[in-house]
């Protein structure tokens, strides 16, 4: 089999379901999106264009079309430097968090920041600017790059479900807590994560050819008919969507389910306590310490759950249309929106502490000061 396999081969071997972007776009106006020209004089053009074939929800995707021209560029520029800031806030120790958190949350930041890298960066930022980056197509290093992208998403969305069961133990296991919120246990935990990532993906190298498709797909590189009809192939892709983000979803909405009725539990039951106890002051000291671990931890899930939700529910879709030979179709747009929100959670965090983390405001207002400071005593 000829290893330069085009998306057209793809939709004519498959029985009329939508395998790529191509089978999509001639079900809306005819002309191929990933092959023709994606400039952005061209999107508006066709936007501004009077022709009664181009329908709503045309006229919607090359709006987000273009909006991502102008939406991936700021997100990197915005991304890199807020991820950068937050490790070198966190490694300071002194925004008031435990050691056993700061771990955890340096190393969301740091795999925030290899998703940016890998995905925002070398993805999706060389998709829509496709001209630019065709020299990527000579370049035959895709199946490497599948690898460290899907490693580094895999270890941003586990190390999440990690951080909400160690909160999780702290809250609701107390007898457990001593024993597994401490650094030495997150450090172990972490680093299992990031090992097991690394060899759950090492697939990726060998089901992918090394050679860059440049189109918003499942997958980024082009693929062998061989291998994309092998059992093999059905069934490894089947297992990595329900490991990220299927798995996930679920443990964290458990977790964060089972750690809000333990707080109403224990928040009603101190009341109680309280309302027995004369003479002590108004305060809950304890609850008080816990507040801003809680919001912390409830805020950073909803973020993710929310910011996923519609690259998840894409992949289910398409993973049934998939395994059924189904032909509905899902509108485009909120395919590309869902990788748009996607990638706009690995720049989220830096916001959510500074938002709910009074000393870490005080840390990272330290961190931007720090050259001018140093400048300043130079020149003194």
């Amino acid at each position: 089999m000829d290893w330069n396999v085009t998306t057209l081969d793809w939709n004519r071997r498959t029985m009329g379901w939508n395998v790529t972007t191509l089978d999509w776009n001639r079900r809306t106006m005819g002309w191929n999106v990933m092959t023709m020209d994606r400039g952005l004089s061209d999107w508006f053009n066709r936007l501004s264009a009077d022709d009664w074939s181009i329908t709503l929800s045309d006229r919607i995707l090359v709006s987000v079309y273009i909006v991502q021209h102008f939406y991936y560029p700021i997100l990197a520029i915005v991304g890199v430097p807020a991820n950068l800031l937050t490790i070198m806030t966190l490694t300071r120790r002194n925004c008031g968090l435990s050691k056993c958190v700061t771990c955890y949350l340096v190393a969301m930041a740091a795999a925030d920041l290899l998703i940016i890298a890998f995905d925002l960066i070398l993805r999706h930022i060389p998709i829509v600017f496709d001209e630019q980056f065709s020299f990527l197509q000579s370049i035959h290093v895709c199946n490497i790059h599948a690898v460290l992208l899907y490693a580094a998403t895999d270890c941003s969305v586990w190390f999440t479900v990690t951080f909400t069961f160690d909160r999780f133990v702290a809250i609701c296991c107390s007898k457990l807590k001593s024993k597994y919120c401490s650094e030495k246990t997150a450090t172990v935990v972490l680093g299992t994560v990031t090992v097991l990532s690394c060899v759950k993906n090492i697939f990726w190298y060998f089901m992918l050819t090394s050679r860059y498709m440049l189109s918003n797909t499942p997958w980024f590189c082009v693929v062998t008919m061989d291998i994309l009809f092998s059992p093999v192939w059905i069934t490894i892709v089947f297992l990595h969507n329900i490991l990220t983000p299927y798995v996930p979803f679920f443990l964290i909405l458990l977790f964060n389910i089972f750690t809000v009725k333990h707080i109403l539990v224990s928040s009603r039951a101190r009341r109680r306590l309280r309302a027995h106890c004369s003479g002590e002051s108004p305060r809950d000291a304890e609850i008080a310490s816990r507040k801003k671990t809680i919001i912390l931890l409830f805020v950073i899930s909803a973020n993710f759950i929310l910011l996923w939700a519609p690259i998840t529910l894409y992949s289910l879709w398409w993973r049934i249309n998939y395994v059924l030979y189904q032909s509905t179709y899902l509108d485009l747009s909120i395919v590309e929106l869902g990788f748009m929100l996607q990638l706009l959670g690995c720049c989220t965090n830096t916001a959510i502490y500074a938002v709910t983390q009074t000393q870490f405001r005080e840390q990272l207002k330290n961190v931007l000061k720090y050259p001018f400071t140093l400048v300043h005593q130079f020149i003194k």
